[in-house]
């Protein structure tokens, strides 16, 4: 909030907390769903945002596209996966950023999980969790948002997240036209150029 953000990013339990502590600032809530993995089952991810999202408060909801099906092609399980989400989500006016573990994708399954989402009615489309394991931890790198952009053409937004901790990323970030960053709070200082 002193920082001025869009939105802070939260886990489901600590919704109550922040409900108090943004009141009357101008933070949102971001919430998310069924983090970091994605593989809970669809009813069970639609459940979550409606509980999540049904006092109207949440401004934005976070889910990760399954990169297991992702992986395994099955691009309709995907799509009506998100879909589900968007709708129910949708219902309470709150946005759907949809993130993919971009660390454990090629870029040409970047470029088909950005139509896919939206496709299935996304608001945002977002590179990685940052809990990757296990594998390179890269987050967004110039090449993974390039191609999300690229992609997207102005019909979905697109935010970065995971491994910006400098100010020289996060300012080529903006330079490719990037809609929104999510910076954890240690960076968010240095990105900002408060601090070294």
């Amino acid at each position: 909030m002193d920082f001025g953000c869009k939105t802070v990013c939260i886990n489901p339990s600590s919704l109550p907390m922040a409900r108090e502590l943004c009141k009357g600032t101008s933070t949102g809530i971001c919430v998310v769903c069924d983090f970091p993995f994605g593989d809970s089952t669809t009813e069970s991810k639609v459940l979550q945002a409606g509980l999540y999202c049904r006092e109207g408060d949440v401004c934005e909801l976070d889910i990760v596209a399954n990169y297991g099906w992702i992986r395994s092609g099955r691009w309709d399980w995907v799509e009506d996966d998100i879909r589900a989400v968007c709708q129910e989500c949708h219902k309470w006016g709150t946005d759907v950023k949809v993130i993919f573990e971009t660390d454990a994708l090629t870029l040409d399954e970047v470029r088909k999980a950005t139509e896919v989402s939206i496709s299935a009615g996304a608001d945002f489309v977002k590179a990685s969790t940052g809990f990757f394991t296990g594998g390179r931890n890269d987050g967004a790198t110039t090449e993974v948002i390039k191609v999300m952009l690229e992609t997207a053409r102005g019909r979905v937004k697109v935010k970065g997240s995971g491994a910006i901790r400098t100010r020289e990323h996060f300012l080529e970030l903006i330079d490719l036209g990037i809609d929104r960053m999510g910076i954890g709070y240690r960076s968010t200082p240095v990105v900002l150029g408060l601090k070294k």
